[in-house]
């Protein structure tokens, strides 16, 4: 069981709040369905989606994260060994019937979102009252994106996520490989348009064809960001590098001999200074966040931390 303890308190006294999982599973379901995007950054696509008469079986949730990977979600009320094994079944479903799950996205986001799927994300939510050491050692061997995150209620009206097993993966090293590349004045890289998804070359190509100098920026740039806590995840797209908790708090696009970061930050509550520093709320980018930075130096990075860390922190 979770040994989260919440306490309300006053000047003179203090009480536990007591915890308890929800009477019913489908009153889950549906709290989770109606605020997912708030508790988990995925927006919901479809509910107890049917798998055909074959499969026979029913998702509970389907949803599309910030990253546009889909999303498997399974609700228990209690410990329930079966989840994962559900969750697996219904992974290997989803994997194989791309074009249903695409319709699906068209029908409510769009042709835009719906050509943007990325497929190499797709991962299983499993939310549920609590979780046993087998069910954590199982999800760890058996190496595919599931993630347990065990709720609790707590009065009438709190609601506790706790984000059971964060993969502890790590982007793609910053291998030595391709050509030296002279790091561009910053005014002509800020004028130089951004290359299409289709002309660009994918995230990992971009990273094990940085220059030395540009590889040693981006090892302190991660070294830092996974010092900020141990519940940091870390998702290799196919066009930048997504850190996140629940939700991304940094995206990360290497650029030709410089870097892109997206953080979620109001710009309103940043000094914008120029060619470090934008607000990109009403400008399309890769990745999720509204203050964009430019890092080309060590210097950039020092400026840019107190900021990382405040992205982490408020997320």
């Amino acid at each position: 069981m979770s040994d989260i303890k919440l306490f309300q308190f006053s000047a003179d006294e203090a009480h536990p709040l007591p915890g308890h999982t929800a009477p019913r599973e489908r009153e889950l379901h549906n709290l989770m369905q109606k605020h997912m995007e708030c508790f988990l950054g995925i927006r919901f696509v479809a509910s107890e989606y049917g798998t055909g008469r074959i499969h026979g079986g029913r998702i509970d949730s389907l949803g599309l994260d910030e990253n546009n990977c889909p999303v498997i979600l399974e609700y228990k009320r209690h410990k329930n060994e079966n989840v994962i094994n559900q969750g697996l079944y219904y992974l290997d479903w989803l994997l194989d019937h791309r074009a249903e799950f695409k319709l699906l996205v068209l029908d409510r986001f769009g042709r835009e979102i719906a050509d943007a799927i990325e497929w190499s994300g797709t991962r299983v939510l499993c939310v549920a009252g609590d979780f046993t050491k087998f069910d954590e050692h199982a999800v760890a061997q058996i190496g595919r994106n599931i993630e347990l995150i065990r709720y609790n209620y707590f009065g009438d009206n709190l609601l506790m996520l706790e984000w059971i097993n964060p993969a502890q993966a790590t982007p793609s090293p910053a291998v030595p490989g391709g050509f030296p590349q002279k790091i561009a004045p910053a005014e002509a890289v800020a004028a130089a348009p951004e290359p299409s998804p289709e002309n660009r070359s994918g995230v990992a190509d971009q990273l094990a064809a940085m220059p030395e100098e540009q590889r040693i920026l981006y090892d302190e740039l991660c070294s830092f960001i996974f010092s900020l806590g141990d519940d940091i995840n870390v998702k290799e797209l196919q066009l930048y590098v997504a850190f996140t908790r629940l939700k991304n708090f940094v995206c990360l696009c290497p650029m030709h001999g410089w870097f892109k970061l997206w953080l979620h930050l109001a710009p309103d509550s940043v000094t914008l200074e120029k060619n470090f520093s934008r607000d990109v709320r009403d400008k399309g980018h890769w990745g999720t966040g509204d203050l964009e930075l430019s890092l080309r130096t060590m210097d950039d990075l020092a400026k840019a931390k107190p900021l990382i860390e405040r992205a982490y922190q408020e997320s």
